[in-house]
């Protein structure tokens, strides 16, 4: 028996589409949650610190701000399990700001469903946000990301 689609809105704000049709929702988690919005069913939290507890499903990947994750391949790991859970849950990948470490995870998410890495920030940026992926060693790491 096959689960039912839990997805987002495109129209939401936050929300970006991958060239797939997979939708992916960022956020800064300095801005409160809409109580409106459908909240996600899963959720990856790119923190310096753990992140407090919340009512749906999370993992938290130790991230400092400004700055690249800690463990790559922990990272990686990460992106791929969002990836694939983009098919048919609302996914949400979020930091404090919702811009350097969102953009960066999205970039990769982009570069995981087919968009050149040299391609993946200007894909981010088109469609998330104008400002995601601040630095340039977060642009670095997503052009290498494979």
């Amino acid at each position: 028996m096959e689960s039912e689609k839990q997805q987002w809105n495109e129209s939401d704000p936050g929300v970006l589409r991958l060239p797939s049709g997979r939708l992916v929702r960022g956020r800064g988690l300095r801005h409160p949650l809409d109580p409106a919005a459908p909240a996600p069913t899963y959720a990856l939290y790119l923190l310096g610190k753990q992140p407090p507890e919340t009512p749906w499903e999370s993992r938290w990947l130790r991230w400092p701000d400004f700055r690249l994750p800690a463990d790559p391949a922990t990272a990686r790991a990460a992106f791929a399990e969002a990836w694939e859970r983009a098919a048919d849950e609302r996914v949400e990948l979020a930091c404090g700001g919702g811009k350097g470490r969102t953009g960066t995870a999205l970039a990769c998410l982009a570069v995981l469903d087919g968009v050149p890495a040299d391609q993946a920030v200007a894909f981010v940026r088109r469609g998330y946000d104008r400002h995601a992926v601040e630095t340039p060693w977060q642009r670095r790491y997503v052009r290498r990301f494979r």
